[in-house]
């Protein structure tokens, strides 16, 4: 199995359905490697590999605990998880990809999280892009961070520089970039 087919199941298991692979996540999303590799019978895990796609993941999508015992996904999740974060202070523009065909909703709505926790933002346009790029004929948007936050909006960033906020109102939205 290579390594990205596993790098995917990894993401099912440790952001959606840990039940999949008869996994415990604690409050915070961390699973033990130990029960990943025992329970994931129709992959062939080992620590070394599961090490491997965590280092060579370019979106650092997971991380592994100090004790080197624990494996989580560092956002993203549809299951309820405490990533305990710290509110930070954002760029003064952030950015979001997103395809042509959702622009229409996004004016009247804003960005929202769906079945995830937070809307994701990066502080990279090409980032922003490449994400956009996967639903469609991508568009960039720029968000007007600093003023949320100047109102009390409380932003995160992961552990993998990716920008997390529960909501992004349409006027403080920028079309066109």
């Amino acid at each position: 199995m290579n390594n990205k087919k596993i790098s995917k199941y990894l993401s099912l298991v440790l952001r959606h359905k840990p039940e999949l692979a008869n996994l415990q996540l604690n409050n915070q999303g961390w699973a033990l490697i130990d029960d990943l590799i025992n329970n994931s019978h129709e992959h062939a895990l080992s620590l070394e590999l599961i090490q491997s796609i965590v280092d060579a993941n370019d979106k650092q999508r997971f991380a592994i605990s100090e004790d080197g015992k624990m494996i989580r996904a560092n956002q993203g999740h549809s299951i309820d998880v405490d990533l305990a974060l710290e509110a930070t202070i954002p760029s003064d523009i952030l950015f979001h990809g997103t395809a042509s065909r959702f622009i229409e909703s996004i004016k009247e709505i804003g960005l929202i999280k769906g079945q995830r926790h937070h809307v994701h933002l990066t502080e990279s346009k090409d980032t922003a892009m490449k994400v956009g790029r996967r639903y469609g004929k991508a568009v960039l948007l720029g968000i007007d961070a600093k003023a949320m936050h100047m109102q009390g909006v409380k932003f995160y960033k992961t552990q993998n520089q990716v920008w997390l906020v529960e909501h992004v109102p349409p006027e403080k939205l920028h079309f066109d970039l």
